[in-house]
């Protein structure tokens, strides 16, 4: 959401099994791209009515991204920052849900998903031209205006306030996943029954591939270069996201610094994950919980994904080990040898 160098595909559709089944006498396809949510998004859509629905599916990301990017000075999101510790703002019912749903992933992680991030998010400037490592006394001055307790909603005027003044918001954690949903949403309601969408890595399929076959969906590799992958994932009906240290970084004195910021610290997390990937039926919910497991580190992390119904996930450590939750075992095959599988 906030003015970042882009970032390939967290997550990459293999495009060459994708085109090798489709049959001769397939369907229509529109293939979009824009650059939208501070990110590359790219539609395919298969069908008949695939243009009329691909156009009306990237004007629902534009709106999103007008409402709720804070780099937008006329946001509702910039409003909502503008006016910290002042008055309530209204706003519209996508970015009251988003920030309800932000709130209910705060509680669920106890505060390692926080999207009152927003004061570290603009200290660091990582994925900018003005990343810098900040002093220690800037960090701890920024962490104190980091609290989504501080966040005052009204549901009957879906009004939105926080408490302090220099307090913001970034939805730069969830902000995509809910926009993915709408977007499956409204592909679905135009009658569309193939279609990928990516936007930026948070991977969403619309039903089977064309040949009725399940998608693969290849897992980007945390060590190598954007588009190889490590593991392959067969799905249907489901929005992939990963999280890592690949995705947006800066390296200054020789140490590498990258963006998903531990709410605890003030610091990039470090607790020996490089990566994460959630499969789940929202996206919403797999933006979250991708972040907030990143942050938790293996062993909270892969508590809380089994305590959610629906729920699976990745994780990679930085020693090159590999662990999956229990629903995966028939759909996950792991293709780089340089990697170990362990069993939990």
């Amino acid at each position: 959401m906030k003015k970042k160098f882009v970032c390939f595909l967290v997550v990459i559709l293999i495009f060459s099994l994708l085109l090798s089944s489709c049959k001769t006498k397939e369907e229509p396809v529109i293939s979009k791209e824009n650059y939208l949510l501070g990110t590359i998004v790219q539609l395919k859509v298969y069908g008949k009515n695939a243009e009329s629905a691909s156009n009306k599916a990237m004007d629902i990301i534009s709106d999103i991204d007008n409402k709720m990017s804070p780099s937008k000075a006329n946001s509702e999101i910039s409003n909502i920052n503008k006016n910290a510790g002042k008055s309530f703002v209204k706003v519209s019912d996508d970015t009251f849900i988003v920030i309800k749903k932000a709130l209910e992933y705060s509680k669920l992680s106890s505060g390692y998903f926080d999207i009152t991030i927003g004061p570290l998010v603009n200290l660091w400037g990582i994925g900018t031209d003005k990343a810098i490592v900040p002093s220690v006394n800037e960090i701890n001055k920024k962490k104190s205006f980091i609290n989504y307790n501080d966040i005052i909603l009204d549901d009957k005027s879906k009004s939105v306030k926080l408490k302090k003044v220099n307090e913001s918001i970034d939805l730069g954690g969830i902000a995509k996943g809910y926009t993915a949903d709408k977007v499956k949403e409204c592909l679905l309601k135009e009658g569309i029954k193939t279609a990928f969408i990516n936007l930026g890595g948070n991977i969403v399929t619309v039903g089977n591939k064309s040949d009725n076959s399940l998608w693969s969906i290849g897992i980007q590799d945390p060590l190598k270069t954007r588009g190889e992958y490590f593991s392959v994932v067969k799905v249907s009906e489901k929005s992939i996201v990963s999280s890592g240290n690949y995705e947006r970084f800066f390296i200054k004195d020789g140490k590498k610094y990258h963006h998903i910021l531990d709410p605890k610290t003030g610091y990039p997390s470090e607790n020996g994950l490089i990566a994460t990937t959630i499969i789940s039926d929202k996206s919403i919910d797999g933006d979250a919980i991708s972040t907030s497991t990143y942050i938790l580190g293996l062993e909270k992390g892969l508590k809380l994904v089994e305590s959610l119904e629906g729920v699976e996930a990745i994780f990679v450590t930085s020693d090159k080990k590999v662990y999956i939750t229990s629903g995966l075992k028939d759909s996950f095959n792991l293709t780089n040898k340089e990697y170990t599988y362990e069993e939990r």
